[in-house]
């Protein structure tokens, strides 16, 4: 029984990673698929979008916007996408699984934008009460790898408590309604659910991991399409400087794609570290959820990533 549970664990956090042979389209000039969330912690990719900055960098792209990591990475995957953001435990497993993609930037991250939420009145109010508890939380996220370290550093045992798998726009409703218990995901699912008068009960920080979110390609993308890749983080890098200069118009675009008030959405950007890298300390920390991943058996191997990381993309012009 226990290796049978063991096996649908695996089998439920890659589910959405299977890779289909559809092959993509790296022609010169055709427009870069992109894909990207609308959390709160994809905000240079939602501001690229929305501020016309991959047109000014004078590339077309196709973007589409989904609402979890997973959901990228199976783009990718299937062949629909040639660039996709997704966290730091979906963006593992994926090159874990083959030789398909590299990691080419972290474009943020944030150790407390993973939060717990409970209701208001609910009577959870120390991490071991959760046991025998309905805890949302979508499988195969930042989130859900950052919960697992959680639980061990707390004394947890998560098979304890009744895990469902949730997307993220449905956790603050199903808290309201009384069908889970807690949830825990990234922003601005917890803002949502406290605009509504849930309670936070902490945040998935403290363990050492800055859960950076990060851009994987094609290889082909890369290698037929360099400049362009270049061109695509050049876009990237003007939304960082927006943000940063313009915090309140980003934060007011941004908390309209999420669904918050301009208000709290700058509240909730404060939990996030907004910038264009590929740093020792962004790998390091890739390193680290995957030697965590890999003893808790979600991956097979452990990825090199000194072969499947390219920081070379980031040189660009910065004249912009």
């Amino acid at each position: 029984m226990k290796r049978l549970v063991m096996l649908l664990t695996v089998i439920t956090l890659t589910a959405a990673l299977a890779p289909l042979a559809v092959p993509g389209d790296s022609r010169a000039g055709a427009p870069i698929r992109f894909v990207y969330q609308d959390r709160v912690g994809s905000a240079l990719c939602i501001v690229a979008v929305e501020k016309g900055f991959f047109r000014q960098q004078g590339l077309a792209i196709t973007p589409s916007r989904f609402t979890s990591g997973p959901a990228c990475a199976e783009a990718l995957y299937s062949g629909s996408a040639d660039i996709a953001e997704m966290g730091d435990t979906t963006s593992v497993i994926a090159v874990s699984q083959g030789d398909r993609f590299r990691i080419i930037a972290s474009h943020g991250g944030g150790e407390h934008r993973h939060r717990i939420v409970v209701r208001k009145d609910s009577p959870i109010r120390k991490p071991a009460d959760l046991m025998g508890r309905k805890l949302a939380v979508k499988k195969g996220t930042s989130t859900y790898g950052g919960l697992l370290a959680w639980c061990a550093k707390n004394g947890i045992d998560i098979k304890k408590a009744q895990v469902i798998d949730l997307d993220p726009a449905n956790m603050p409703e199903a808290l309201t309604a009384g069908s889970i218990d807690a949830f825990v995901a990234s922003e601005p699912t917890p803002s949502l659910a406290e605009a509504k008068g849930a309670r936070v009960l902490g945040t998935l920080g403290g363990l050492g991991n800055s859960y950076p979110l990060m851009i994987l390609a094609r290889k082909e993308l890369l290698a037929e399409r360099p400049d362009d890749v270049r061109k695509f983080l050049a876009a990237l890098k003007q939304a960082e400087t927006f943000v940063r200069k313009h915090p309140s118009e980003a934060a007011d675009l941004i908390g309209r794609i999420g669904g918050l008030s301009g208000r709290d959405a700058e509240t909730s950007m404060k939990l996030h570290d907004f910038r264009l890298n590929l740093d020792r300390n962004t790998v390091s920390s890739l390193e680290e959820i995957a030697g965590f991943l890999h003893e808790q058996g979600k991956i097979k191997t452990i990825p090199d990533f000194s072969r499947m990381t390219d920081g070379s993309f980031l040189k660009f012009s910065r004249s912009r």
